[in-house]
């Protein structure tokens, strides 16, 4: 008689799930981390220079990321470089700063909770995916959730801001899905790739925001606290992260992590102003998280038999 251990079977695709729910929580540290750009910025940088502010952001953690790489981009990732840098920070980061000067927080952020739908939809046209009306439908819904979340009775209307925040959400939805597109070259690692975009935006930014804004003066230690916060973790660290999850990540539930800021910029608020948070904001909350975790679901598909397919 054999005592032979009858091998276990594993269900196909449950590594890589496992592996996948693995790199979505790695992933989601880094809007966790962008949600902290607010009261950052409000708290501790000099107010009324947003392109300096964006300048700070990007290069000094460009120029880092390339030290530690040690690689420039060759051939057609010369271009590649400029135009992700441009959609993913250049363009990005300044938007991004216009539409929280021009409209309050709660607005600012339900627009930039709309870029999971529009990632959807580029990956269509882009990518060529089949439109999942089940993430879509998440991605609504975390929309609603966030809105739930951050808007308040007084909050207004302006259009410049409501154009850059659009603006904005479909610069860096559009610079993830053509990052998932070209992915990266060979060999490279994922700071490499960081750190060519980061170096492109902040070129692209020096002579605008020195001419434009200037260095702002007194520059204390705390904003050099807050400009060091954002360029070396809010920039450097998660940008490595962020590239490294769209690598191994379907994009649009990529793309609904990004949920993650506009809650996290939240609680920062409310803790910070000492002010509960109401039924209706928790109820954001939930909304929002479950469309978040629902939305790394693929839709379970059916055969002609009723079986899983």
């Amino acid at each position: 008689m054999s005592t032979a251990a009858t091998p276990v079977p594993v269900l196909p695709g449950a590594a890589s799930s496992t592996s996948r729910a693995g790199w979505a929580a790695l992933t989601a540290i880094a809007p966790a981390v962008w949600g902290t750009t607010y009261i950052v910025t409000t708290h501790l940088l000099p107010q009324g220079h947003p392109l300096f502010a964006a300048l700070m952001r990007s290069l000094p953690a460009g120029l880092i990321a390339l030290a530690l790489a040690r690689r420039l981009p060759r051939g057609a990732w010369w271009w590649r470089s400029a135009v992700l840098g441009v959609l993913n920070m250049g363009a990005f980061f300044p938007l991004l700063f216009v539409a929280a000067q021009h409209l309050p927080g709660g607005v600012a952020a339900t627009l930039g909770a709309t870029q999971p739908i529009l990632v959807a939809f580029l990956a269509v046209a882009i990518l060529h995916e089949k439109l999942s009306a089940w993430r879509t439908a998440w991605g609504l819904a975390g929309m609603v959730g966030v809105g739930m979340v951050v808007l308040g009775p007084g909050a207004g209307l302006d259009p410049i801001g409501i154009i850059a925040g659009i603006a904005g959400a479909a610069s860096m939805g559009t610079g993830v899905v053509l990052t998932k597109k070209w992915g990266r070259p060979e060999g490279l690692i994922a700071i490499g790739l960081a750190g060519w975009q980061l170096t492109a935006a902040g070129l692209l930014l020096l002579i605008p925001a020195l001419m434009i804004d200037g260095i702002p003066p007194g520059i204390d230690a705390p904003a050099v606290a807050g400009y060091a916060w954002l360029g070396l973790v809010g920039a450097l660290l998660t940008y490595t992260v962020w590239f490294s999850g769209i690598r191994r990540l379907p994009v649009a539930p990529t793309a609904l992590l990004g949920l993650l800021s506009p809650l996290v910029a939240a609680v920062l608020g409310a803790v910070i102003a000492a002010e509960a948070l109401t039924a209706v904001q928790i109820a954001g909350f939930a909304l929002a998280l479950a469309a978040m975790a629902c939305g790394q679901l693929a839709q379970r598909r059916r055969t002609s038999k009723g079986l899983p397919a």
